[in-house]
């Protein structure tokens, strides 16, 4: 090194010098982190786990497990953390079922409950000490009640309580039974209301047909006409297929004031009766008031027919294939003159005006009226239904 410059020596001093100083550095910090005497007191943490291992009882080393410090009945983490015993919900729930507080200070064995955070909560199994401590012999009814009411939260019940609870329960089931048989007695009523009756033999007019008692609507017409008069008689339910007949027919031979109905003809009750009514209020006064003689007879020209309209093949129904139409063709005044319906003669003023009269007047009874100047079918006769329309519209032409 004699032979370098100054200037190379230099810089391999440096490291030496460097190295000497981190050396010092060292053995001065060692000296100022011994702990002061004021900190001698404290013991470290290492010892007091030491004395805390060594407080556990040892097994001796005869022992079948060995020298464990951890003892056979296990570790009581509890004890070593001073708190106290953790109790379940449903241990907890089990004391207040079998003993009250009594039984919380001194269990006896773990309990199974179900049902945990319900209304209904059950025991599944019992410690043999609860069950054991168990009565026998099953109580009355005034020891239920006050097992039943000795709720800790609540005070006891009162026998003259006791007494009042059981009369308030005897008038609760009376007044249960007396609604029930009321019950009973009003479903009684109601079968035996929809039973069948047995029809009234003066009422009835005519006899039942295959489709049973003739309806209250039927024997009410039939009172009607009795009263207006109207002669005629029951007949036979006519059926003639699906498109034809009548339920409940009449046949009809007179009306009121001594009126003739000839031949008779075989009608429904309603048109029996919208007819009786227009002779009785608009016919015969109109006859005694152009011929000072009233009708004597009426020549029917149809009633029940089983035909279409005009007897038209594809045509509609007519009214006739269920006795809804009467069809007129002559009016005979009680002195023998006969009225043709047919288009009188251009003198014939009196017979005119009868006949304008029936044409105005039957529109107010029935629902179809039609006559000569109608179309050529009813040229010699006038034609009375009660079509029933949607729309209540009448022809009368």
């Amino acid at each position: 090194m004699a032979n370098l410059p100054e200037s190379s020596r230099r810089l391999l001093r440096r490291p030496f010098a460097s190295l000497g100083l981190m050396l010092a550095l060292a053995a001065c910090s060692t000296d100022v982190l011994e702990p002061p005497e004021r900190m001698s007191g404290l013991r470290p943490v290492t010892a007091a786990r030491q004395e805390r291992v060594a407080s556990y009882p040892v097994r001796e080393a005869s022992s079948p497990e060995g020298t464990s410090p951890i003892p056979a009945s296990g570790i009581d983490i509890d004890a070593m953390v001073t708190a106290a015993p953790v109790v379940g919900l449903a241990e907890e729930q089990s004391r207040d079922i079998h003993g009250g507080p009594a039984a919380q200070s001194a269990p006896s064995g773990p309990v199974l409950v179900d049902g945990i955070g319900t209304s209904s909560v059950h025991v599944l199994s019992v410690p043999p000490r609860q069950m054991a401590a168990a009565p026998l012999s099953v109580p009355d009814d005034t020891a239920s009640v006050a097992t039943a009411g000795s709720d800790p939260d609540l005070p006891p019940l009162t026998p003259e309580r006791m007494e009042m609870e059981a009369r308030r329960k005897a008038q609760f089931l009376e007044q249960e039974q007396r609604v029930m048989m009321q019950r009973r007695d009003k479903a009684r009523e109601e079968q035996v209301a929809f039973l069948p009756r047995a029809g009234n033999p003066v009422d009835a007019l005519s006899q039942p047909d295959a489709s049973g008692q003739m309806p209250a609507s039927e024997i009410a017409c039939r009172k009607r006409l009795t009263a207006l008069g109207v002669r005629f008689t029951d007949v036979p339910r006519i059926s003639n297929g699906p498109s034809c007949g009548i339920d409940h027919p009449i046949q009809l031979s007179g009306l009121s004031g001594d009126i003739a109905v000839k031949p008779a003809v075989k009608l429904n009750c309603a048109v029996t009766e919208a007819f009786a009514l227009w002779v009785k209020n608009e016919l015969a006064p109109s006859a005694r008031y152009r011929y000072l003689s009233g009708i004597g007879t009426i020549k029917p020209l149809g009633g029940y027919s089983c035909r279409t309209m005009n007897s038209r093949r594809g045509a509609a129904m007519s009214e006739h294939a269920h006795g809804n139409a009467i069809d007129v063709g002559k009016f005979v005044l009680k002195n023998g003159k006969e009225i043709d319906v047919r288009k009188p003669g251009f003198f014939a003023f009196r017979e005119k005006g009868l006949l304008k009269a029936v044409r105005q007047d039957s529109c107010k009874y029935f629902n179809t009226v039609l006559g000569p100047g109608s179309d050529p079918f009813h040229k010699d006769h006038f034609h009375f239904d009660l079509r029933s329309r949607a729309s209540g519209y009448r022809h009368c032409d």
